[in-house]
């Protein structure tokens, strides 16, 4: 009987306020006509509190009729308080502008970047960090991946030294998601979820926001939190807006040079009596960079300290870069606003490797001599991913209701055609190795000679991946004033579809009639900067050697079913939310429920059954509740502190899941690698609480914790001889785990020193850290040991000192990240984990504003020519090192608005 009044009371608060109070609602720009995003507004002494969202726009629902003093603030410009009166039943529309606090007006550089990024993380309900998209161009850096690497909590994964993938406190880019204005983008890379963030186009982004805590209308399928990629709209700007950036690139260690070039564009349009209904905005962006890397790796084959076979690698690398991005945005009135967003992006990666390795007979010792086979090989492929994504959707307000919706359809590719995955060349001599960090290895000079090296076989390969996601949302919000407070009740549903596809073809040639020594294939002399390495393998002449004989003559049926699968996931998630504010409390709180039903296709192929191959299904469904609570509460209007509780969950890699199964041998000597789409996915209950202090125009002071309590984590483990593997010597594949725990602690700080005198009033100084700790288990028949997460630093940091006068700006950073667990290569002995080690790099950047509209440009990247080193159990023993060498850019901006 208790509940009638409950339920009497909320249809009351729901029904009686319909439309009794009145609204107020607007947009903030800056003296330039630069629209203001994440400036508070706030009707003082009262609950009323909101910030400006995309393009400066803000709306106070339900605020009861009175005279109230309207105070707007935004780091770098003046505050402003203004009287005003709310009337029952009326819409109050403010356009508001804010005068810079000098005569000179700041809308770019290092000063505006930051204040924007400030001041959007100061005034979010939940916890996250923010890079403007101008802030990216303040860096030394080339793509937005590398950009957030700046930020406390974020590190980077680099392939190649480009930063690439985006990891959050610690946990892999694949337990990361990535969403472009709310949408998922899906992952081009065969057997990942992970998106690499430098194929979007940064010239049409607006913000870069990484959310650490959750809230009930977020996916929650991630453990370290998400990416969202906020773009530009033509409303973001008085007008019309252009901007073009053309920039060459030049690496030492290839001495090659690259151009760089992207545009963007945006203006607004009257349709009949609406003035300025209509916007558009374009971007396009090319960058063809030529670069390489020198390489020695022996992927931990260690006997103790004694090594049984190396192999050093010249790569060659041309990556091409293309994106297109298009918004077009409708506003009928201040109450309907409708948008379609277009994104296309194609990401060509051509990766010549050369490489030369040894096996030695017996497992060798620094600085001796001893018998080894040697190889020669070539490895050419092209690598072509493109992601395309087409969203529509739209915001209307009636009164005190909100609707949302969305409607988005994206797919990525992964396209690799016929190429050369392998032509090698044989040879036997005596070699020695000098250190165990660089075993790169030498001999006499027959080893030099391309005679001496007969063909072995070559094999060429092709493949397609595909994924497909399509999904519709729509979220419906209840504005209400409860006197002392404020409360909107929002609730929604997302209905989504994924599809991952693989097929892969594999093709061996062997015992040809065609030349069989490396002299009637060989190439220049590698451009090798670690040992002498000889001749190298010309692509043309290998493709010429086969170019007679029918590719599916060749074709090996096993390795050609193995590695295709296919992934259907049907996602389904509805929420309750609840968003109460006081003076200076903020709640916000709900309940997320998640179901995914998933659907596995692979191959099993059976050596002792002659190879044949039978077709592997599997069906599994999960789901689960999610609650969340977020808090905030401003102590003073420059102090704050956060807590949040949030619960979350991340699927399994497609690699992981894939049901393909090839077992060689015979019973009792079985080997077999292979998926397990009976994965569980991992799920974490996630605890953050920080304070955080800003001051003056960009500065800050703050310090956070947080601790997740992961379970059903995944690893790598050999079943052999556990139930149903008693005939296995070796059954590969993987597993959950039961807990592990992870948890840190970030700082950060950033102040400009405009108290001190002339010219050192326009220095700018940044610094953050991140501690982090965890602990995992693995386990197995007979022992279990703890170790880090895999891909976890104990120690990030971020270092900057710059300079900005509005005219000159120049900035120095260090970005570096303490060692990481990359691979356990033996569950049961940690001497066979691999590590990478720490890695720490300085860049710089120059900036001259010749002009008000035109800018020229500087980088210097990787000044300190930092390589990448993974070792065995103990960093004296290699298991890859690779250096890139430095890159310099020179470029020009030119932008008008």
């Amino acid at each position: 009987m208790k509940k009638a009044p409950l339920f009497a009371v909320t249809a009351l608060a729901l029904c009686a306020q319909a439309w009794a109070d009145g609204r107020i609602q607007g947009q903030l720009q800056d003296g330039a006509g630069q629209k203001l995003i994440g400036a508070t507004i706030h009707l003082e002494n009262s609950p009323y509190r909101t910030q400006t969202g995309p393009e400066g726009r803000f709306v106070l629902p339900s605020v009861r009729e009175g005279q109230y003093q309207l105070l707007i603030q935004y780091p770098g410009l003046a505050s402003e308080t203004r009287t005003i009166d709310v009337q029952d039943e009326h819409t109050l529309e403010l356009p508001l502008t804010l005068a810079a606090k000098v005569e000179r007006i700041t809308v770019v550089g290092q000063v505006a970047s930051l204040g924007r990024a400030l001041n959007i993380q100061k005034n979010a309900d939940n916890i996250v960090t923010v890079a403007s998209a101008d802030g990216i161009g303040q860096y030394p850096d080339d793509n937005a991946t590398e950009a957030l690497q700046r930020l406390p909590g974020i590190s980077i994964e680099r392939d190649q030294g480009e930063g690439r993938f985006v990891r959050i406190r610690g946990l892999a880019p694949d337990l990361n998601t990535v969403t472009y204005n709310g949408a998922n983008i899906p992952a081009p890379e065969s057997g990942r979820r992970a998106v690499a963030l430098d194929v979007i186009p940064s010239d049409l982004l607006g913000t870069l926001e990484v959310a650490k805590s959750l809230t009930p209308e977020m996916d929650a399928n991630t453990l370290g939190g998400n990416v969202e990629m906020k773009s530009l709209t033509a409303f973001d700007h008085d007008g019309r807006f252009f901007s073009f950036t053309a920039e060459g690139s030049y690496n030492k260690l290839r001495d090659k040079t690259s151009p760089k070039a992207s545009a963007a564009w945006s203006d607004t349009f009257d349709l009949g009596s609406q003035v300025d209904a209509l916007g558009i905005a374009l971007a396009a962006s090319y960058y063809d960079r030529k670069f390489g890397s020198d390489n020695v790796e022996t992927g931990g084959a260690w006997d103790g300290a004694l090594l049984e076979e190396t192999d050093m690698r010249d790569y060659s690398i041309s990556r091409k870069r293309k994106g297109l991005a298009a918004n077009i945005d409708y506003r009928p009135s201040d109450n309907h606003q409708f948008y379609l967003r277009g994104l296309y992006s194609q990401f060509k990666d051509h990766e010549t490797r050369q490489s030369y390795s040894a096996e030695w007979e017996d497992a060798a010792e620094p600085g001796v001599d001893g018998p080894a086979d040697l190889t020669r090989a070539l490895k050419d492929r092209v690598e072509d991913q493109f992601i395309k994504s087409l969203s529509v959707g739209g915001k209307s307000n009636w009164q005190d209701w909100t609707l949302k919706y969305q409607l988005s359809t994206s797919s990525a590719e992964e396209e690799l055609p016929f190429g050369v995955k392998a032509a090698k060349f044989e040879y036997s001599g005596n070699i020695h190795y000098a250190s165990g960090d660089k075993p790169v290895f030498e001999g006499d000079d027959s080893l030099l000679d391309a005679a001496n090296y007969q063909l072995g076989k070559i094999e060429m390969y092709q493949h397609d991946a595909t994924d497909h996601n399509r999904s519709v949302r729509a979220d419906l919000t209840r504005h209400l004033d409860l006197g002392a407070s404020t409360l909107d009740i929002q609730g929604g549903i997302k209905l989504g579809e994924r599809k991952k596809d693989m097929d892969e073809d594999t093709f061996t040639y062997k015992k040809l009639a065609i030349p069989d020594t490396l002299a009637d294939y060989a190439g220049a002399n590698a451009d090798y900067g670690l040992a002498p390495f000889g001749p190298t393998i010309s692509t043309s002449a290998i493709l010429a050697a086969i170019s007679g004989y029918d590719r599916a003559d060749y074709r090996d049926d096993v390795d050609s079913l193995i590695n295709d699968y296919h992934v259907k996931e049907d996602n389904k998630a509805a929420y309750l939310m609840a968003t109460s504010r006081w003076d200076d409390l903020l709640l916000v709180g709900g309940l997320r429920y998640e179901k995914t039903r998933r659907d596995t296709r692979g191959y099993s192929i059976f050596e002792d059954q002659d190879d044949a191959a039978t077709v592997s299904q599997y069906h599994k469904d999960e789901d689960r509740w999610l609650p969340s609570l977020n808090l905030k509460y401003n102590l003073d209007d420059d102090t704050l502190v956060r807590a949040a509780y949030s619960n979350s969950f991340v699927r399994p890699t497609y690699d992981q899941l894939a049901p393909g199964l090839y077992r060689e041998g015979d019973a009792g000597d079985f080997e077999a690698e292979f998926g397990n789409p009976e994965l569980r996915s991992m799920t974490s209950a996630n605890y953050d609480l920080s304070l955080e202090h800003y001051s003056g125009d960009i500065g800050v002071a703050s310090i956070g914790a947080f601790y997740k309590d992961i379970k059903h984590f995944i690893y790598r483990a050999d079943l052999a001889g556990s139930a149903g593997f008693e005939d296995y010597d070796q059954a590969l594949t993987y597993i959950n785990g039961n807990s592990a725990d992870l948890y840190g602690v970030e700082l950060n700080f950033v102040t400009r020193f405009d108290s001190l005198p002339a010219p050192f009033n326009h220095l700018i100084f940044s610094a953050n850290g991140t501690w982090t700790d965890s602990t995992a288990t693995l386990s197995w028949d007979s022992g279990s040991r703890d170790l880090p997460f895999p891909s976890q630093s104990d120690k990030t940091a971020n270092l900057a000192l710059g300079y900005d006068d509005g005219t000159l700006s120049l900035r120095i950073s260090g970005a570096y990240q303490s060692k990481y667990l990359l691979e356990v290569d033996d569950v049961t002995d940690s001497r066979y984990d691999l590590y990478a080690d720490s890695h720490l790099q300085w860049d710089f950047i120059a900036k001259w504003s010749a002009t008000p509209n035109l800018q020229l440009s500087f980088k210097a990247l990787n000044l300190n020519d930092e390589p990448y080193y993974v070792y065995t159990g103990r960093s004296a023993l290699n298991a890859q090192y690779e250096t890139y060498g430095r890159s310099f850019q020179l470029g020009l901006q030119y932008h008008a608005f």
